[in-house]
């Protein structure tokens, strides 16, 4: 099996992205997954890969200690968790922005001490810092919209697509952090066989 190239993908729309990009390539076939399935692990014998679908927020874990040899990530989780890892491509699609949102018609004015609602807790840090304002973060996983309307923190940071879920929950937009496409990172210490499939996998892609 150590000739296997073993991949972590985040669960959902990314790893189905993923795998269509690689198939449409002839580098896997995708037949050998099922994204209905609640396996863990795939394995495509043919094209010798293994694919493992974790959490978004693993996904640099498992490839910065060796876990796995390469993964698909969000800028957004790279810039927040700073892993040691070789970012080798923006694959292109996965896009979304991480936002700062208010209540409706509120103050969206900064203040000193305000608690900001996130998972994001080190891009929400610092980029108010650089705003120059000092902030408590209120560390959450999900349904972060609704912090806000029960008093729990004055904005939230939180990925948004279309912005669909801010308004229907009574929030707006006040400012965007950051932009984030899907990336393609590598564990630093690979093998050299596998830095050359590698590497012939990367050409491929850009071809």
């Amino acid at each position: 099996m150590n000739d296997y190239l073993t991949i972590a993908l985040p669960k959902g729309r990314l790893a189905e992205e993923t795998v269509n990009l690689l198939d449409s390539h002839r580098i896997i076939n995708k037949e050998s997954i099922n994204f209905k399935s609640r396996k863990l692990i795939f394995e495509d014998t043919k094209g010798k890969v293994r694919f493992l679908m974790i959490r978004n927020m693993d996904v640099p874990t498992y490839v910065e200690h060796g876990a796995c040899d390469l993964g698909v990530v969000g800028k957004d989780i790279l810039l927040e968790l700073n892993p040691e890892l070789y970012e080798f491509k923006d694959l292109g699609f996965g896009y979304c922005r991480l936002c700062v949102a208010a209540k409706r018609g509120g103050s969206n004015s900064y203040a000193h001490d305000m608690r900001v609602a996130t998972k994001f807790v080190n891009i929400t840090k610092d980029f108010f810092a650089s705003r120059g304002v000092l902030v408590e973060t209120v560390k959450l996983y999900g349904s972060i919209e609704i912090a806000p309307l029960l008093g729990l923190s004055d904005f939230i940071v939180d990925l948004v697509s279309t912005g669909e879920t801010l308004k229907k929950n009574g929030l707006e937009e006040v400012e965007t952090i950051l932009e984030s496409t899907a990336r393609l990172v590598a564990n630093k210490n690979l093998s050299k066989s596998k830095s050359e499939r590698i590497k012939n996998i990367i050409n491929v892609l850009d071809e």
